[in-house]
Formats: C-alpha cells, structure tokens, sequence
C-alpha cells in the first residue's frame, strides 16, 4: 500500500491553508484507492495565524496531518528539510501552500513514479505573474543553467514528487544555506518533467520578498558552481593584460619624449577601476569563506519548536 507524503511550507498562508488543504484532499478522489496520504504542514515561524489555521487542518483529518512548527522563520528551503526529515511515505511531493501549482499534476506525477522515475519535476513553461517578477525570474533561470546545474528543466521547478530514497540522501548531506530542491537536480537522478503554467496568487500577498530573492540567487551560485571564482580569475587576466599593455606604451611614449606630466585622470580611471575590481573580488570570495564556516559551527539549518 503506497504512501505519500505532501511537504507544504507555509509562511503567513492563514487565509490559504483552508482553501489549499480543501483542494488537496479533494485530489485525493483521483488517486487508485489502495494510496494512502499524509500531510507534513511546515509553520515557517509565521506571525499570524497559520499555526491556528494549521491545527484546524489537523482536526479534520487527525490521523493524515502532521504540523512542524520551528522556532523561527528559516527560510521556505529550510523549512522544506524539516518536512522531509518528518515525511514516512514511500514518495514524498512539495507544493507551495498559496495554490500557484496546481494540485491536480499530483496524480500525473504519482504515475510516472509507479513507473519507475525516482524525480518528477513540474517545471514552469509560463507564469501569471507581473512582467519585471517575469523578466527576472527568466534570467536568474538561465543563469543557474548555464552556470551551475546545466541538467536543470526550462523555467526551474518548485512543484516536484521524489523517491523516499532522494529524500534520505538530501537530508544525509546536511548542507546549509542551500536550495535543498536543487540538490534534487544535482544527484543526476534521470527524471520526468511536465510543464505547467503557474497560476497568479488569489488570496493573500507573497512575503518572497527581493532580499530573498537575491539571497536565494546568491545561495545558488555558491552552493552549486564555481562560476563566480572563475569570474575573478579571467577579470584578473584580462586587467592584467591591459595594464600590461598600457604600462608599455607608457614607457615608450615616455622615451620618446611624448609625456611631460603624466595624466591625473587616466590615473584616477585606472585606480578606480582596479580597487572596484578588488572589493568585488573580496565579496565573492567571502560569500564562500562564510559558507565554510558555517558548515564548520554545526549549527542546524533550523529549529523545530514543536510537532503535533
């Protein structure tokens, strides 16, 4: 008898919980019979009342709820390993609590698990969302797949279905500040892809606010590539050459008489533009020295308050 277990995150979703749980249950009728279900809701240190509206959930369908309430709000990826670390299916399926994937793909991705895929992944064709979220949410897309995870679908995925065995090899690796979904990716599972258009958010407002977003775009980056450090290095080759380059010529023209008093403001050009360089250089490479001490303080990604 099959299990699965449905991870949600939620992150001041009150007004979204009655409305989600209702169409989730409700997809159940969809499923063969002999599929059994249970829902790991994650209160990501909200501060309204989706705790409250968590326990009303849970009263309904007392035996098929689990609520994870941590300490804090540590970020929805976060918050999605404290699901998998309480999930006991077979197969376990994130979806966001807000209503934007649509949960009648579960069946669709149910099945192509009963067929052998480890990772079903339902990747973003399309989104109703306003044009600039659209336009940047296109780029950072291309960036991690040209730059970090090549094998990742068009349009990236949140919505995905995986194996009880992806899910014990995600939470083994015990990595932090990490978009834990795309180490999913990472492990080079072959998986199963539908395409879906994400729908636009009809109750409350979204708290994925810019500073996360770039977090999540800085985390990316430095988790799964290299590309940033090998940025400095061909600016470092290339600054070099063309102060090279300048330095002779300057020398020549200075032997030949051309330069009385040199310029203060190709001076200025050039200094400004190598310490700009420098300070950058610094940035990216504590991004990573950061990283590595976190890893070596131990200190888990979250805190969990309590489960009921």
């Amino acid at each position: 008898m099959p299990k699965l277990s449905i991870i949600i995150p939620c992150y001041y979703n009150e007004l979204n919980i009655p409305v989600t749980s209702k169409e989730l249950v409700l997809n159940e009728q969809l499923f063969p019979e002999d599929v059994s279900f249970e829902y790991i809701m994650i209160d990501d240190g909200s501060k309204d009342k989706t705790f409250e509206a968590l326990i009303t959930f849970k009263n309904q369908y007392p035996e098929k709820v689990t609520i994870v309430k941590l300490s804090g709000n540590f970020g929805s990826y976060n918050a999605i390993q404290a699901g998998m670390k309480y999930a006991t299916g077979d197969c376990n399926l994130v979806i966001a609590a807000d209503l934007q994937d649509p949960p009648e793909l579960m069946l669709k991705m149910y099945e192509f698990w009963t067929k052998g895929f480890k990772l079903v992944l339902a990747n973003r064709e399309d989104r109703e969302d306003p044009f600039l979220t659209k336009i940047l949410a296109s780029v950072y897309q291309k960036l991690i797949k040209k730059l970090a995870l090549p094998n990742i679908p068009d349009g990236g995925f949140d919505f995905c279905l995986f194996d009880k065995q992806l899910k014990d090899e995600v939470l083994a690796i015990q990595e932090k500040n990490v978009n834990s979904l795309y180490l999913l990716i990472w492990m080079k599972y072959d998986y199963a892809c539908i395409p879906y258009k994400r729908r636009e958010r009809k109750i409350g407002k979204s708290r994925w606010t810019m500073k996360k977003k770039i977090q999540l775009f800085i985390d990316s980056f430095v988790s799964f590539s290299y590309a940033p450090l090998r940025f400095i290095t061909v600016c470092g080759i290339l600054l070099g050459s063309i102060s090279f380059i300048y330095a002779i010529y300057v020398l020549w023209a200075k032997l030949l008489g051309h330069i009385d008093v040199q310029g203060w403001t190709t001076m200025m050009m050039v200094f400004l533009l190598v310490s700009s360089f420098q300070m950058m250089a610094i940035g990216i490479i504590g991004e990573y020295l950061w990283r590595n001490f976190e890893a070596t303080r131990n200190r888990p990604a979250y805190v969990v308050d309590k489960v009921l």
